[in-house]
């Protein structure tokens, strides 16, 4: 009698559970559902002919891919597509070398004005980037950069944003790492490169894929900075779909799922290190 009074008391916590559980899993299960609709909607429309769209014909019999082929003949999208990927992988390893090296030297070296210097950075991320858009563009012009990678690249090689991120795991790495390496020799570029950097994997790879994201997705700067097709990318490129009385959705659509394939794969490729960068950032909550 004991033994059956035991398990009741302890199986009660779990039957009370169940209810919140199912609760919990069926609120994931509508958020994650309204998140996914979007892009199955866009999907779909890639797939369908402008007139079949237009007139809700959504029947199996109407799919087609030759949207994605008329996409390229349409505009020169390869051309978006090489310019999004050269610049994109260009700014995100940049960034990262660059923030690395700043969070390295806020975080692990020792020098007078540090935290002022490290706090009148920080505080440029008050500052609106459309603020700061017309000086910005007037350097790139009167540096003869205007509608050229450099214009692309350069300004987004630094963030701040980036250098805090990594400013804050580097200084949660026990400094002793720092002090064992400088008895044995090691230069702080040493000690960066070799004791630093690989302790830092999770972390450069969330950042590297938060990097790749801002800048693939960027629109207004490269529509600042570039009037020729040959330097247009991907986000402003997509925009030639949109008319003054007209939109091809098939079009605009089917572009931009071939524009969502690069950002997507790297998350698929990378997604636990991005989990565990977050955590280990502290952005997750901790």
């Amino acid at each position: 009698m004991t033994v059956t009074t035991d398990l009741t008391a302890r199986n009660a916590p779990n039957q009370m559970r169940l209810p919140a559980r199912l609760a919990l899993h069926t609120v994931l299960i509508l958020g994650t559902a309204i998140m996914v609709t979007p892009f199955l909607l866009m999907l779909l429309v890639s797939l369908l002919p402008l007139n079949a769209f237009l007139q809700r014909n959504f029947s199996l019999s109407a799919l087609t891919v030759d949207n994605y082929f008329e996409t390229f003949r349409v505009v020169p999208f390869g051309r978006y597509y090489f310019n999004s990927l050269f610049v994109t992988i260009t700014v995100t390893i940049g960034r990262v070398l660059i923030s690395s090296l700043a969070a390295f030297a806020f975080a692990r070296l020792r020098f007078r004005g540090r935290e002022t210097i490290f706090l009148f950075y920080l505080a440029t991320l008050m500052i609106p980037f459309p603020v700061t858009l017309i000086p910005n563009f007037l350097i790139v012009k009167n540096l003869g950069w205007y509608d050229t990678y450099w214009a692309l690249i350069v300004p987004g090689l630094f963030s701040v944003f980036s250098v805090f991120l990594l400013r804050q795991y580097y200084r949660s790495l026990p400094i002793d790492l720092d002090e064992a390496a400088r008895i044995d020799g090691a230069s702080s570029l040493r000690i960066w490169w070799q004791v630093i950097v690989p302790l830092s994997g999770p972390v450069l790879a969330t950042l590297a894929i938060f990097d790749f994201q801002g800048v693939w997705n960027d629109f207004l700067w490269p529509l600042v900075v570039t009037t020729s097709e040959e330097m247009r990318t991907l986000p402003v490129g997509l925009a030639a779909f949109v008319g003054q009385y007209a939109t091809a959705w098939d079009l605009l659509m089917a572009g931009a799922v071939i524009a969502l394939l690069p950002v997507l794969l790297i998350y698929m490729l990378a997604q636990n290190w991005f989990v565990k960068g977050i955590t280990l950032s502290g952005m997750g909550g901790r």
